[in-house]
């Protein structure tokens, strides 16, 4: 080895440890593993599309009060019209979305308070 030259060193591999039925598993994390999106909690209170399709009526405005389980909007895909319903006693915030509007998978559609 020269005098400016630094030892080739590996870096430590990454290990995932884990639990299933008493059984302990320790295995090398993949390029998938380690690029992978971290995971968000569903907030509640954000209305996404959960697939992709057009809107097809707007049931509320924004500043309405709205009830647990009430029909905010119609969700057209794969020709299926899909009620999305309040999950909690709100007041529409702010509506992202007008009727006929196309929409992609998890777009922000309707934001209660």
């Amino acid at each position: 080895m020269e005098e400016n030259e630094l030892p080739l060193v590996k870096p430590e591999p990454d290990f995932i440890s884990f639990q299933m039925e008493h059984i302990a598993f320790k295995t090398l994390a993949n390029r998938t593993f380690l690029l992978r999106k971290p995971y968000e909690a569903e907030d509640p209170k954000k209305i996404t599309a959960f697939i992709p399709g057009t809107i097809v009526k707007l049931h509320v405005k924004e500043k309405q009060k709205v009830k647990e389980g009430q029909i905010l909007l119609d969700l057209q895909a794969m020709k299926m019209n899909n009620h999305l319903l309040s999950p909690l006693d709100t007041v529409i915030k702010k509506i992202y979305v007008k009727q006929g509007d196309r929409v992609t998978k998890n777009q922000l559609l309707v934001e209660l308070r």
